[in-house]
């Protein structure tokens, strides 16, 4: 999606505010009625048209519903309808409740080329149902033939438009070169070819989340310190986001195919704690090292690298790629004198560390834990030494 920054009114905020809170609403209502049914076993939940027949008559009837956008409304249920057509799939998570203040959005369908134009080189205005023109901030022309569009409100209080369209796939370079990516906390990227990206640093909010603790709850003083948390974690993931946009194109336009680390990163960043009857250790350690994780957005930019190359990124498993050697395959965890300094202890190779696991990525090489090679493609072996001794 293409996403700008809104810039309503006081009275644009207030309709877009009722928008959402409509749309929080039947979703609710929709989560409501299909645990209804599922927990009883009543049967099967309606789906969206008999749902969109009873949102009708909850209209005919309520008139602070129908004072609403029927179209925001029902989109509400449609989206909810995806969500368990998902579910069911087995490609999402169950649609759950939505809260006030979290969950703040709605979805506008059957938008026509007069719903969006451009007024001067920084300001566009769109098309609201209820709230009339609504000026944004034209940061890069809204893709052509966009036929719906999403409103949300974050945490610190701005407003977006998303466009619903699916840009273009970033072209190779048809210069037929790999390159393997290494992911880590000290250095975010380290490309086979020497290449580093670091991703931005995290401005603090420990001192914020301090003070937050230790305010009432429902105070003016407790509602205060969490919009600027707010306000700082939303920097924090504007930066990474820009990071991993600008990081993810330059190498989708440099290289031809693409080999990345496969990390499960859910399980690497899964709390140590542990369980009343079997305590974890170290859980401050761990709990800090899964914040740096987190902080590199290593998920995110594996992300937005597949869609921008498409059929050019090849996950490889990650095992013991530290520690070969990426000049003569030799294994051993003792090369790796410290977190940037490798030394084989076979060949005597020197180099960095991470570079050498990206090039052991390059390769497509993953190292089984007896210590033989699982290459990406077949590939003639050398004979073993204790063979040749034999």
């Amino acid at each position: 999606m293409s996403r700008y920054r809104l810039t309503p009114s006081a009275a644009q905020e207030a309709v877009l505010r009722e928008h959402c809170a409509h749309a929080r609403y039947v979703w609710n209502l929709a989560v409501e009625q299909q645990s209804w049914y599922g927990a009883a076993g009543r049967g099967t939940a309606p789906g969206w048209v008999a749902q969109a027949r009873q949102l009708t008559e909850a209209r005919a009837e309520h008139e602070w519903l129908a004072a609403g956008s029927q179209m925001v409304q029902q989109q509400a249920l449609r989206d909810f309808g995806q969500a368990m057509t998902n579910f069911f799939a087995g490609t999402h998570r169950k649609p759950t409740w939505r809260k006030a203040g979290r969950d703040e959005g709605f979805r506008i369908v059957a938008v026509k080329p007069g719903h969006v134009r451009r007024l001067n080189r920084t300001t566009a205005q769109i098309w609201v149902p209820k709230a009339g023109w609504v000026r944004f901030r034209w940061s890069r022309p809204v893709p052509e033939g966009v036929k719906s569009y999403r409103v949300n409100r974050d945490q610190a209080s701005r407003w977006h438009v998303a466009f619903a369209a699916v840009p273009e796939p970033v072209p190779g370079p048809g210069n037929g070169e790999v390159v393997g990516i290494d992911r880590g906390v000290a250095v975010t990227l380290a490309l086979s070819d020497g290449t580093a990206y670091q991703a931005p640093a995290a401005r603090p909010v420990a001192r914020l989340q301090r003070k937050l603790s230790r305010s009432k709850r429902g105070s003016s003083r407790r509602k205060r310190i969490r919009a600027q948390l707010a306000r700082v974690q939303a920097r924090n993931a504007d930066a990474r986001k820009d990071w991993a946009e600008k990081a993810s194109t330059g190498i989708a336009r440099r290289y031809d195919l693409i080999r990345i680390e496969d990390l499960k990163i859910p399980n690497m960043t899964r709390s140590a704690r542990g369980t009343r009857d079997a305590p974890g250790r170290n859980v401050a350690a761990k709990a800090g090292l899964n914040r740096s994780v987190l902080q590199q957005g290593w998920g995110l930019f594996a992300r937005r690298l597949e869609d921008k190359a498409p059929g050019r990124v090849e996950k490889i498993t990650p095992a013991y790629t530290s520690q070969r050697c990426s000049a003569c395959g030799h294994v051993d965890r003792e090369s790796r004198k410290s977190q940037a300094d490798f030394l084989c202890t076979a060949c005597g190779y020197v180099c960095n560390a991470d570079v050498n696991a990206a090039r052991n990525i390059a390769a497509g090489h993953a190292v089984t834990a007896r210590g033989g090679l699982a290459l990406a493609g077949p590939m003639n072996r050398e004979p073993q030494h204790a063979l040749l001794a034999s």
